[in-house]
């Protein structure tokens, strides 16, 4: 059987984002996968060292557009820490709502985009249709689709009144049960399952020894959310279920964020429910003192840590930030071992790589 080597990337239509991978394949079976990134570089983490710290809040907002809240929202939480503020605990509710619909949205176009890598486009023109209700829901709620600028140093720049109270709500009860159908489909639809189930399986020890985070590692069996394990906002005060899957496969990856939506509804409508009256915000800017701290969260993808470090000035003197991307894509290296090269992007795509928030 000839062996070769077969480039995919930095530009491919398999991928969402540049980058690399250069694969070793016997036939049509892959053997090797060579890993090479940095296409997109920008130097956020330099250009936040020149700014202040309520303009870095604007910049790190721009690292991603499908997890653009979790980064200002862990920003500000390391930058709290190291003020020593407590924020208002009805912007601590406020802030998880504004969490979860974003997560909403981010699995749903995930999950789309497996369903297009497959060739199943009618499902994912019906997924894309169900993730416009939360599309809607941002733009009516924060003006905007994508960043929503809900977080400030101090709490959140919004709040929600009863009309929009009724709004969310409905919106997120149109969608449940499409969902319903939707898990359904992906659980037993053959097409899917052909291409899917027992594609890019990452074992559960394996996926410990890769330190994966996220829907990959819950797909693998691994009860790991920081949202339950690490408490932050107001995750202290909700019930939050973490969704775990076995098959450790494309379809369990797929499954694990259909089912994180369906959670994510409960969550929002709990934390509207029990919405206490109060202030957003401290209603100043406060002044940052010298310290370092970390902070973490849940992003769509996986675990997202921040660390930040101050020295009296206005602008920090260190920010550096991990990804959940930069844990997950090592994993590809088992993941595709052994796969065919036209389960390639639907692998790739199983893990939701971030490659802008990986680089920025």
């Amino acid at each position: 059987m000839s062996s070769y080597t077969i480039p995919i990337g930095p530009l491919h239509v398999a991928l969402e984002e540049p980058i690399y991978f250069k694969l070793n394949v016997e036939g049509e079976t892959v053997v090797g996968v060579d890993i090479n990134a940095g296409h997109v570089h920008r130097g956020i983490e330099f250009l936040a060292m020149q700014r202040n710290y309520y303009q870095v809040l604007t910049l790190v907002e721009r690292v991603c557009s499908l997890c653009s809240n979790n980064h200002p929202f862990t920003y500000c939480m390391a930058i709290e820490k190291i003020a020593q503020i407590e924020i208002p605990e009805r912007a601590e509710y406020l802030r998880v709502i504004t969490d979860e619909i974003k997560r909403i949205a981010s699995h749903m176009f995930n999950v789309g985009i497996i369903a297009h890598n497959i060739g199943f486009d009618s499902f994912f023109m019906h997924l894309m249709e169900l993730r416009e209700v939360m599309q809607d829901v941002k733009e009516s709620i924060f003006g905007n689709r994508m960043n929503l600028s809900a977080n400030c140093i101090g709490g959140v720049r919004y709040d929600i009144e009863q009309d929009q109270i009724k709004y969310i709500l409905r919106q997120l009860d149109s969608l449940k049960k499409p969902l319903e159908e939707a898990i359904k489909i992906y659980k037993t639809n053959s097409s899917i399952c052909r291409r899917t189930v027992g594609v890019g399986v990452l074992p559960k020890d394996k996926a410990i020894s890769y330190g994966v985070v996220g829907p990959v590692a819950r797909a693998s069996g691994l009860d790991l959310d920081v949202r339950v394990n690490t408490p932050y906002a107001a995750y202290d005060k909700v019930k939050v279920n973490i969704v775990t899957e076995q098959g450790g496969d494309a379809h369990s990856r797929a499954v694990v964020r259909l089912r994180e939506i369906v959670e994510s509804i409960r969550i929002v409508e709990e934390c509207i429910k029990n919405l206490p009256d109060g202030p957003v915000d401290l209603g100043i800017m406060p002044t940052i003192p010298v310290g370092e701290s970390i902070a973490k969260s849940e992003a769509p993808r996986g675990e997202l840590i921040y660390y930040a470090r101050s020295n009296g000035s206005e602008i920090p003197e260190r920010l550096k930030w991990r990804v959940p991307t930069y844990q997950n894509w090592e994993a590809l290296t088992v993941m595709m071992k052994g796969c065919k090269i036209a389960d390639v992007p639907v692998i790739v795509g199983s893990i939701d790589p971030c490659v802008s928030c990986t680089e920025r």
